[in-house]
């Protein structure tokens, strides 16, 4: 094997936006990351569901689709 082709490997602070912290590691270039969904607050993991209407996009699906 080559040596010296491989990224490095660094630790990296994660902050969800509903304020969960964690640090892992990657091989990106950064030392904070901030992301939108993490598993605190997914709906995959937590078993709630969250709709996010954006300018009545829900009611228009509703109302289009008779529901």
């Amino acid at each position: 094997m080559r040596a010296d082709i491989h990224p490095e490997y660094n630790e990296i602070k994660v902050t969800c936006s509903c304020g969960n912290k964690f640090t892992t590691r990657t091989t990106i270039g950064k030392e904070v990351m901030n992301i939108e969904v993490c598993s605190q607050c997914h709906p995959f993991y937590t078993g709630k569901q969250k709709i996010v209407d954006t300018a009545g996009r829900v009611e228009k699906f509703r109302q289009k689709y008779g529901m």
